[in-house]
């Protein structure tokens, strides 16, 4: 069921989403030098954004959609199933000043790679987790870093995590861009009803921060 009507009862309204601007999805010449984007998905896209916004050489991150065949989807319709898109978060980031290595390791602490179709309290295919790699050095990087994590980890159940090229991204609706720091309490009460750093805590030894 829907989780902000579950453990917040907010009734927002909806905007269009819009394309990802950019005819390469890994890289662009900005003016300020090169840029790469990485794109995650990890269950709900709000509790995504802080954990890579507070990283050095981190530009940006951006909520959205992506992953599925239904174009310029919103909330409601993602949220609801059927259109194939995960929530996810595009990472854009100054790859002289971090790697994408480290933008992966950041990314298995804030999820729960054993869960095929769900994180957390969400479930369904829209709240997969998954790595959509935008070149086949990330395709190699996070397959690479999936192997590290099935050998090291400490829990029982295997790694199911999906590894698939990026396809379009589809910005989320205002609302939901940096969620963490426009409605902070709103936002602690849904993670803590979603058991979400109780979850992490279980998997890796201690709940990351997570920018709320």
């Amino acid at each position: 069921m829907n989780r902000h009507v579950i453990t917040i009862g907010v009734v927002l309204g909806l905007a269009g989403g819009m394309l990802f601007a950019g005819s390469d999805p890994s890289m662009s010449d900005t003016g300020q030098g090169a840029r790469a984007t990485a794109t995650f998905a990890g269950g709900c896209f709000w509790c995504m954004e802080g954990p890579f916004d507070e990283l050095d050489g981190v530009f940006s991150t951006t909520s959205g959609y992506t992953g599925g065949n239904t174009e310029h989807p919103t909330y409601k319709e993602v949220s609801a199933g059927g259109t194939g898109h995960a929530e996810a978060v595009r990472v854009v980031f100054d790859p002289k000043t971090i790697g994408y290595r480290e933008l992966l390791a950041v990314y298995w602490r804030n999820t729960d790679p054993t869960v095929a179709d769900a994180q957390f309290c969400d479930h369904g295919d829209q709240y997969r987790p998954a790595i959509f790699y935008a070149d086949d050095e990330q395709r190699r990087l996070a397959e690479a870093s999936k192997q590290e994590v099935e050998r090291t980890r400490t829990f029982a159940e295997p790694v199911v995590t999906e590894i698939t090229r990026a396809t379009a991204f589809y910005p989320a609706e205002e609302y939901h861009q940096n969620f963490y720091m426009k409605n902070p309490a709103r936002y602690k009460l849904y993670r803590w009803r979603c058991g979400r750093d109780a979850r992490l805590a279980e998997l890796w030894g201690s709940a990351p921060d997570h920018g709320g």
